[in-house]
């Protein structure tokens, strides 16, 4: 249980010194949003691309990218469809969706991959499928029901090519498909801009908790419930299920799909919010109840499947 504990360890000490800066105001009225808009435009697709150029693309044909991609698909489709019946919008719903499903694989993900599963690399896949399809997929989405989006539907279509963090991902992928060697001199000060990707998102986070209402007691009470259900028992059980049920995964390799799916909802994901201006506080309260329950979760499913 090492992995988990440290990965949250790190998580919280990170988050309160945001807070600790927000409740302060050392950083100023506009701390958060310049460090949102530095992880959206500029640290946070560096990250990407530097992770995903050296990323075995092998890994798209694996059996665990099909449990991930139909498990976030079925946690993702039932907020959808509850968003709808209850008129929630679509820039909301698409949030929520996202809390629903989208997993922390970068920096929960790797340490606790690392020490429960014992190989940071399994969590590649559930990486590769959220940056490759989910994360293009959601922005696209935000930016076409944006307020400010307008002009000829060829423009519109091609929205996923004028979104950084869309770029970063899709640029890293091309290059490791292609086989090339990004030179030391471009990919070491890229690794150093994307290593603020992180710490930004983790603050920027922070930042936002002074002055919030308690999860799951705000305006948002029912879509934030019902994404945390989905984040944090929805979608481990239907990963179970069809790794188990479906593909007949066993042992190691049902262990590394049901717990990748069982991590909490990533904080970027509230830099998203953030920057369309839509559905902060579902994702702020989403994001701090999933990854308080996600501590439990972990370690039962450790203790069932380990």
């Amino acid at each position: 249980m090492q992995g988990v504990l440290t990965g949250f360890a790190v998580i919280a000490v990170v988050i309160g010194v945001g807070y600790a800066l927000g409740r302060r105001g050392s950083l100023g009225e506009q701390g958060g949003e310049v460090l949102t808009r530095l992880a959206f435009h500029v640290a946070t697709p560096a990250l990407l691309f530097t992770t995903l150029a050296r990323a075995d693309l092998a890994v798209v044909f694996s059996s665990r990218l099909l449990v991930t991609a139909m498990s976030t698909a079925a946690a993702a489709g039932v907020f959808v469809a509850v968003g709808a019946v209850r008129h929630w919008g679509v820039g909301r719903t698409t949030i929520g969706a996202l809390c629903s499903s989208y997993v922390n694989s970068g920096n929960l993900g790797i340490p606790i991959a690392a020490y429960v599963l014992g190989d940071a690399s399994l969590v590649a896949p559930v990486l590769l499928f959220q940056q490759i399809v989910v994360t293009p997929v959601a922005l696209t989405v935000l930016d076409l029901t944006g307020a400010g989006e307008k002009g000829p539907l060829w423009r519109r279509l091609l929205t996923p090519l004028r979104n950084p963090i869309a770029v970063g991902a899709l640029s890293g992928v091309l290059v490791s498909a292609a086989g090339w060697t990004v030179p030391g001199p471009v990919m070491e000060p890229l690794t150093l801009i994307a290593n603020m990707s992180v710490p930004a998102v983790l603050l920027a986070f922070g930042i936002a908790l002074p002055g919030s209402a308690a999860p799951g007691r705000g305006r948002d009470r029912h879509p934030v419930l019902l994404s945390v259900a989905l984040k944090s028992l929805g979608q481990p059980m239907a990963a179970w299920a069809l790794a188990a049920g479906v593909f007949g995964l066993r042992g190691a390799p049902l262990l590394d799909v049901v717990v990748t799916s069982a991590l909490p909802a990533a904080q970027n994901l509230f830099t998203y919010a953030s920057r369309y201006q839509v559905g902060e506080s579902l994702a702020r309260e989403s994001i701090l109840l999933s990854t308080l329950l996600s501590v439990p979760v972990l370690v039962a499913i450790a203790a069932l499947l380990g």
